[in-house]
């Protein structure tokens, strides 16, 4: 159903003329009194339980005519015709709807109630103005004229009625060339014309039609290149299966196994010795942790007569340049005593454990202490979990994963850039040597002094945590222990069920870790 306020938008966008007519605004065929509310709201209406208002069709199109005007004049001409106004606020939003601007107001009400319009009824004067728009009139004469036409082709002779015995063949009724001639056009209309029902004036002849589209399918399935399937692709006119392939196939299997099984070295015989062999060196295998083993490979000269201990010092640059000096050259170096292998000296060999510890390259390692007690909230089962994966999961639910209890744990802290830097995680502090006490770097605390019975700093909590960074783990609802509270420790809470929260909590142990090791252990590897 039309609404005054689109039509009046209607015709304001297309430049129609709008009709005011005694107390009546017309629309084409609709009319509605001048006064008649639209479903546009006035500004302050309809809220905190006010009545709603609406602006009447006079009101709006008043302000059409005169929106060249300011505001202030134009509600001083409205007052002078007795006329409503809109309001100040209404008027860019009101202006922009009815222009096309906007598709839709926010003011605009589709609830309210709607006046139906009255069908408007054209005058005779109307029709004599208009009469070039309008049809012309048949005089009497003309209606009679016609009907004697009509009369004249319903009396003439019927045709006579198609029967079987009537139908010929089209070889009969038609010459060849002019079968061929409405070939040709109906070809070419085709070609230039898309059409769902294809009539070119034959009729209802079915034989015609049938015998061009057999033409047109000849021609087409002649250009017609027959698609390959999943079982003729595998039919190939060129090779033949068993020769190609499988001689392929053979000589990567027998590659295979020549790789896996190696080349067969014969055995030579050894004749019996007295004394017993001496072992043949094993393959040095690669470990992180035991680099010693690896510096004389690394001077391995593949083979070429390289003095690797020789040096420049005290040489003139010519004898740098035209050659080494014999005199001067260092005796060469024994060669019983220096390994060609990667194995260790004899001398080497022969160190005692202690020695062996000495020589050792100290670990970079850091180490962090957490409480052996199952009562508190990460034991060597959950500690991974939370310190690397940063998610904290109970004792309760790695034991029933079946989840087993490690002497020590390794960690991978994962850090910008895909780097992981590895920690060392202990519950037992007194199988730490003194080396290790100088790679720990946090220690979990629990409450009870008792924790750091047999540390060093004669077990001193205080004079600990000034050297360890410390850390209490606890839940946000539970109450904080009085020695945590009094001690320098840095207290991290979780949540029972909200399990999104952990990461967030579990940075802030790395956080003041990375701020630790960076004063005072900056000599670690972290």
């Amino acid at each position: 159903m039309a609404d005054p306020l689109s039509l009046l938008r209607q015709y304001n966008v297309n430049k129609k003329e709008i009709i005011e007519r005694e107390n009546q605004i017309i629309f084409g065929e609709f009319s509605w009194p001048k006064n008649v509310k639209t479903n546009y709201l006035t500004y302050g209406s309809g809220k905190e339980g006010t009545p709603k208002e609406y602006y009447t069709l006079e009101c709006l199109l008043f302000l059409l005519k005169h929106v060249q005007l300011t505001h202030p004049v134009y509600v001083r001409q409205a007052a002078a015709e007795n006329i409503p106004v809109v309001r100040r606020p209404d008027r860019k939003d009101l202006l922009a709807y009815l222009n096309g601007e906007t598709a839709t107001s926010a003011a605009i009400d589709k609830s309210a109630p709607l006046e139906i319009p009255t069908q408007v009824k054209r005058a005779a004067e109307d029709g004599l103005e208009s009469g070039s728009s309008k049809k012309p009139r048949f005089e009497e004469t003309h209606v009679q004229k016609v009907k004697e036409q009509l009369a004249a082709r319903l009396d003439a002779p019927k045709e006579a009625s198609v029967t079987v015995d009537n139908i010929k063949s089209l070889s009969e009724a038609m010459s060849v060339e002019k079968i061929a001639a409405i070939k040709a056009k109906r070809l070419a209309k085709k070609r230039t014309t898309i059409k769902e029902n294809d009539d070119i004036g034959m009729g209802s002849d079915l034989r015609v039609i049938l015998d061009m589209d057999v033409d047109d399918t000849k021609d087409i399935v002649s250009r017609e290149r027959q698609w390959r399937t999943r079982a003729t692709i595998l039919q190939s006119s060129g090779k033949i299966f068993a020769k190609n392939i499988f001689a392929i196939l053979q000589s990567i299997k027998a590659r295979e196994e020549g790789r896996q099984k190696g080349p067969i070295v014969p055995t030579p015989m050894v004749t019996p010795r007295s004394t017993p062999m001496r072992p043949l060196p094993q393959p040095a295998v690669y470990n992180r942790y035991d680099q010693e083993r690896f510096i004389r490979q690394k001077e391995e000269t593949e083979g070429f007569k390289i003095d690797t201990m020789g040096t420049y010092h005290g040489m003139t640059l010519k004898s740098v340049t035209e050659g080494t000096n014999p005199a001067v050259r260092k005796p060469p170096t024994n060669p019983s005593a220096t390994p060609t292998s990667g194995l260790l000296p004899t001398s080497a060999a022969k160190l005692t454990p202690q020695q062996a510890a000495q020589n050792k390259r100290p670990s970079r390692t850091p180490i962090i202490i957490i409480p052996s007690a199952n009562t508190s909230l990460i034991t060597m089962y959950n500690a991974k979990d939370i310190l690397q994966d940063l998610k904290y999961i109970s004792n309760e639910d790695k034991r029933a994963q079946g989840s087993k209890r490690e002497n020590e744990v390794l960690l991978q802290r994962r850090k910008e850039g895909g780097l992981t830097v590895p920690y060392r995680v202990v519950d037992n502090p007194q199988k730490l040597t003194h080396a290790d006490w100088e790679r720990v770097v946090a220690v979990f605390v629990m409450g009870p002094a008792w924790q750091f019975k047999g540390w060093p700093f004669d077990g001193n909590p205080v004079e600990i945590f000034s050297k360890i960074c410390a850390f209490h783990l606890k839940y946000d609802e539970m109450r904080l222990d009085t020695n945590v509270a009094r001690w320098a420790v840095t207290v991290i809470e979780l949540s029972r069920t909200k399990r999104h929260l952990d990461r967030a909590a579990l940075m802030i142990f790395w956080e003041h870790l990375d701020k630790h090791m960076i004063k005072n252990k900056p000599h670690l590897r972290f």
